[in-house]
């Protein structure tokens, strides 16, 4: 490793601009997401948080407790009676359009993704953002972690040149009993795992051509449907994309990994995203980055990881928005609609299978 850093990826940028006069939120939903991170992270950075409201009333208690909220919701809509705020809607994504609904016209409101439970859903949600005129956008929060704004910005400096290969390899074990309600859903691992990395890798290299997908289960996790996923990302003749997911690695942190590469004619990273390696406890993020005026790999000193200070920028980002001191939504409903609609034609590939070998007679 080199200890003093190439002009060209020296002072990468690694967070969102706080808005200069954010807003009060309302949190709608009160589950473990809430708990571990946006709470923390508003606290953190002196979000006022005016309320939250969950069907689980004992949690909006407890959550209230802990963080100073001043008022517990009684039900959705006197959460929605609030004006003025930024809603965060926290909750299961076959419940989002539902509680979307019932907000006020051209309210502000941050969505915990996916974006519901497939295409169908997102269409939905879109729609019904369009018909109230909400400013909406969904907290595809890996965009924001540290070293993937790292990366961003090295790439939009020109460091890797023109990129040649992407690929994600997990190979760790996930503990899906963590989150209650994905016991028996049809679709796991893609839609509540991989969309994060989807996402991310459209934001850096635009849109896929195509996809190849194959999900499958595991004979220790049987009320859980896909828990292990091979995807690679169609983008032309030069380009190799590629996503190794396995959550059933048992074994021993030897040989786990949790990493994103990225190589181009100019240089690389390979990005290491923590939060997967021993959930929830975790491990901190890092980045290392090769390029032409450097002598071999240079590690970048990280000012947080993915969890907890990716979870700045989206609301950061929706602030500054609604505000006027941003330009767009990073993350907007028009964008993460298209993030749904890769992650349905990794279900559609899936579910087609492969192509039969060819008979040899």
């Amino acid at each position: 490793m080199t200890t003093q850093l190439p002009a060209s990826i020296r002072d990468l940028r690694q967070s969102w601009p706080r808005p200069s006069a954010p807003r009060p939120i309302v949190v709608i939903g009160a589950g473990s997401i809430v708990r571990d991170a946006h709470l923390p992270v508003y606290k953190r950075l002196g979000f006022a948080v005016a309320g939250i409201f969950d069907v689980n009333s004992k949690a909006s208690q407890e959550r209230a407790a802990a963080f100073a909220i001043p008022r517990v919701f009684e039900s959705i809509d006197e959460a929605a009676s609030m004006r003025g705020v930024v809603f965060d809607v926290a909750i299961p994504p076959q419940n989002i359009a539902s509680v979307l609904e019932r907000l006020p016209s051209g309210a502000a409101v941050l969505i915990q993704k996916p974006m519901g439970r497939d295409l169908d859903d997102a269409r939905r949600i879109v729609a019904i953002c369009r018909e109230r005129r909400l400013s909406a956008a969904v907290n595809f929060q890996l965009r924001f972690a540290p070293n993937m704004l790292a990366v961003r910005d090295a790439l939009e400096r020109g460091v890797f040149g023109e990129v040649l290969d992407i690929e994600v390899r997990i190979n760790l074990h996930t503990p899906w009993n963590y989150w209650a309600f994905l016991k028996g859903v049809p679709r796991l691992e893609v839609l509540m795992h991989s969309i994060h990395y989807l996402d991310l890798i459209r934001s850096l290299i635009g849109e896929p051509r195509g996809v190849y997908c194959k999900g499958v289960r595991h004979p220790a996790m049987p009320d859980y449907s896909d828990t292990r996923t091979s995807i690679v990302l169609d983008y032309g003749d030069t380009i190799r994309c590629s996503l190794t997911m396995n959550h059933a690695h048992t074994f021993g942190g030897h040989h786990e990994m949790s990493q994103l590469k990225l190589e181009g004619r100019r240089g690389a990273a390979i990005a290491k995203m923590g939060v997967n390696l021993n959930y929830p406890a975790g491990e901190p993020d890092t980045l290392e980055i090769a390029s032409e005026d450097s002598k071999g790999w240079s590690a970048i000193a990280l000012r947080g990881s993915w969890f907890l200070e990716a979870f700045e920028g989206p609301m950061s980002n929706l602030q500054r928005f609604i505000s006027g001191e941003d330009p767009k939504l990073v993350s907007g409903v028009e964008d993460a609609i298209r993030t749904m609609a890769l992650v349905e034609a990794c279900y559609e590939s899936s579910a087609r299978g492969a192509t039969p070998i060819p008979s040899i007679d």
